[in-house]
């Protein structure tokens, strides 16, 4: 019972703020495109459920990446009201609403694989853990910037909004880099909460095989 208000909580959440981020938003193509990447994790994650089941912390911090795709995909990443006062209160020359989508492009990503990777034991000397996973965001950043790329080449100035570089030459660069120091920073802040819930749902799934074995005696 607890585990399925659990998910419909997730779900109301999500599909609350993907239908908001939908209304009036500044172009309906750049919000699609940002607003895909979440439709396309919801989709796995609903298709796996059953058979891998994250943590909670994982869930949520995937939630919270999807809230960050839909505030871009409604304002468009350069035009964000709270960063473009940001700017404008410290006198900058860009709105970063985008930086910070590309660091927890790297943070949340990072606690996602992370876990896979320890629940399925694939490195055999956890040493190796922080720089595999590091390399792997970096990786999805590298991965996304290409789609980046293959859109604006596909459809020219329709895609400008999408890619939200404003005019700065090392725009695609920053955002590796900061994709890179938020999977860093992740390695470095979260590892501890995460081996404790992956324990805990350890925990709570013996229980449960146990008690299937039991029944089925």
């Amino acid at each position: 019972m607890v585990e399925s208000n659990k998910r419909l909580i997730f779900i109301v959440v999500f599909f609350s703020g993907l239908v908001i981020s939908g209304i009036q938003p500044k172009d309906y193509f750049t919000w699609f495109l940002e607003v895909l990447p979440a439709l396309l994790a919801f989709a796995i994650l609903a298709w796996t459920y059953r058979r891998f089941r994250f943590t909670d912390m994982v869930y949520l911090l995937i939630l919270v990446e999807c809230y960050i795709l839909f505030i871009g995909g409604h304002y468009t990443y350069a035009e964000v009201p709270l960063f473009n006062w940001i700017r404008d209160y410290l006198g900058g020359g860009r709105n970063n609403y985008d930086k910070l989508a590309h660091f927890m492009q790297g943070f949340i990503p990072a606690m996602l694989v992370r876990e896979f990777l320890i629940r399925l034991q694939v490195i055999a000397r956890k040493s190796w853990l922080p720089f595999v996973v590091v390399c792997i965001c970096v990786t999805i950043s590298v991965l996304y910037e290409f789609f980046e790329w293959f859109m604006a080449v596909a459809t020219g100035e329709a895609a400008e909004a999408f890619l939200g570089t404003q005019g700065y030459v090392w725009d695609t660069q920053s955002d590796m880099l900061m994709a890179m120091i938020g999977a860093t920073v992740a390695m470095l802040t979260m590892a501890r909460w995460q081996d404790r819930q992956i324990g805990a749902l350890a925990r709570l799934q013996a229980k449960a095989d146990s008690v299937l074995k039991t029944e089925s005696v």
